[in-house]
């Protein structure tokens, strides 16, 4: 235990050294979010390539922790620095949704070549934890659609200063206590969560509003990606409930907020890929909160559906199935009641 707290406060303090120093480069080499339409929040140029040093300290704890790098942790380095250099280059030059795509099947590859895949879920109608395997056919587009979409989900929502980081790292505080409760023995994994944990907090206190840095889409993806592939990894397919409900609760926020923009674009006739400001933390701040006050919300929201992942984790399959559900629907009625599925340019 006392190993895991050092690893988490010296992925901490490389993360809060280091991210001066990026932002030092982002300025040289003018990597800065100047705002130029009404969607954006902050009104004076900010130095973006903040997921820069959230990846620095996150792949320096993983050389430093004890006992060797093993063939899935290369899969995650490997594919998280395809993810960083397709970020680093959208954050310069603003390159297409396509070509952010091709980054991120690439990164998603480089997973399932490493074995790291959705390659079994629980029977939903047993009470017991009886795992059915599924087939290549099967688990390789699951995984794409499954990393791709939660990577994008916490890129989209990084709308506000400490929005996407704040959120990630409390997916992260979920997803570790989730392993410690299940009893896992993979203790690789938790300290996977612990590591990016700690790589995430230290870069906070520079991202919270006033942001002084943007983590840009280097970061948000990189944030997506990580815990896509942890989540993977083992720390939840070991939980004694369900595989796929607690990823999903345990990262529900950006995730139900990507799903209502898909379906309120496409309703209303746009392109999936058309920005607008209907998101949650938009709605938020046309009810007059400012920045911080919208973010402590979201948060607050993320840690509710937190703690709903660690009861289901602990309950029986039909059970957590039935929650998840119950969950779902109160979350799309509350979306439709809030006019998240209309359109706001």
């Amino acid at each position: 235990m006392e190993n895991l707290y050092l690893i988490a406060i010296l992925s901490a303090v490389i993360s809060f050294i280091s991210t001066p120093l990026i932002r030092k480069l982002a300025c040289i080499f003018k990597v800065v979010d100047i705002p130029k339409d009404g969607r954006r929040v902050h009104k004076k140029p900010i130095p973006k390539l903040g997921g820069l040093a959230i990846y620095i300290a996150f792949v320096i704890m993983i050389f430093l922790k004890k006992g060797p790098i093993n063939e899935p942790e290369i899969g995650i380095i490997v594919g998280s620095l395809i993810i960083v250099i397709g970020g680093v280059i959208d954050d310069k030059y603003n390159i297409r949704p396509w070509q952010k795509l091709i980054f991120q099947i690439a990164a998603a590859c480089v997973l399932i070549s490493f074995k790291i895949m959705i390659s079994v879920i629980t029977n939903p109608v047993s009470d017991v934890n009886l795992y059915i395997s599924i087939t290549n056919f099967i688990a390789i587009p699951l995984t794409m659609l499954w990393v791709i979409g939660v990577t994008n989900a916490f890129n989209l929502i990084d709308g506000l200063d400490g929005l996407s980081a704040g959120l990630a790292f409390i997916a992260c505080v979920t997803m570790t206590v989730v392993a410690f409760l299940s009893g896992m023995a993979d203790m690789e994994v938790i300290t996977l969560t612990i590591i990016l944990a700690g790589a995430i907090l230290g870069f906070l206190p520079y991202n919270f509003n006033p942001a002084s840095i943007f983590m840009g889409d280097t970061g948000a993806q990189l944030l997506g990606f990580l815990l896509a592939a942890i989540a993977m990894k083992g720390a939840i397919k070991s939980a004694s409930a369900i595989v796929l409900a607690v990823p999903i609760l345990a990262l529900g926020l950006p995730i139900y907020d990507t799903l209502f923009a898909i379906i309120r674009r496409k309703v209303n006739g746009k392109s999936i890929a058309e920005a607008d400001k209907g998101h949650l933390h938009h709605r938020l701040l046309d009810m007059g909160l400012t920045q911080r006050q919208a973010v402590i919300i979201m948060y607050f929201i993320s840690i509710v559906l937190g703690f709903i992942a660690i009861i289901v984790m602990q309950l029986t399959n039909k059970r957590a199935y039935m929650v998840l559900t119950i969950v779902i629907i109160a979350i799309v009625f509350s979306a439709w009641k809030f006019g998240l599925f209309k359109h706001k340019s």
